[in-house]
């Protein structure tokens, strides 16, 4: 039977530190929107403190969770164990993003400092963790990252792949607000 916790403790924090990937979970309010999950690999996932974790958001097709967050907040990551004892850990909470071309974001990227570029980083307030027992997840063996990804972003300047990136994101597959251009214009005084 699962059990529920009220912050990761050096088990869970020993747990999700040994997997390599975790997917992410986030939904608009809309009953007529879509249910989106992603899954994360590389190592971009950290722990902040025992109620506070981050990921990278290196950039992919769709902005499904950003634009999840910027209208509800709510977000779920899930963690499973592929190899060794069977395991689920789920934290849910609260996440907010920070993009490449806000403030903030040279701050928030420092805690990944493997990465130079990435999309966004999001943040997330933890207010439930639990686990299961996985016995339904199969063992899997990890045999390396993909390399794509991370080529797609270091192959353009860092000007051609900002603007790749608005292009690429305007929206959600819902019509939710993505990745919007920060304006350029000085306020009149």
């Amino acid at each position: 039977m699962g059990k529920t916790y009220d912050m990761l403790n050096d088990k869970l924090i020993r747990f999700i530190s040994a997997q390599k990937m975790f997917f992410v979970a986030s939904a608009p309010l809309s009953n007529n929107g879509y249910v989106n999950i992603s899954p994360k690999g590389y190592d971009c996932f950290k722990i902040i403190n025992s109620t506070k974790v981050a990921y990278l958001d290196l950039g992919g097709s769709g902005i499904e969770t950003l634009a999840h967050l910027r209208e509800n907040g709510r977000i779920t990551i899930m963690f499973c164990a592929f190899e060794g004892k069977a395991n689920i850990v789920r934290l849910y909470g609260t996440g907010t993003a920070v993009n490449f071309d806000e403030p903030g974001f040279d701050d928030a990227l420092a805690l990944f400092p493997k990465y130079s570029r990435a999309r966004s980083i999001i943040t997330i307030n933890i207010t439930r963790i639990a686990d299961s027992c996985g016995f339904g997840v199969p063992f899997y063996d990890f045999r390396g990252e993909r390399d794509q990804l991370m080529r797609s972003a270091n192959h353009r300047t860092e000007k051609d792949w900002k603007a790749y990136r608005y292009m690429r994101n305007p929206q959600s597959i819902d019509g939710l607000e993505g990745l919007i251009k920060p304006s350029t214009s000085k306020p009149d005084t």
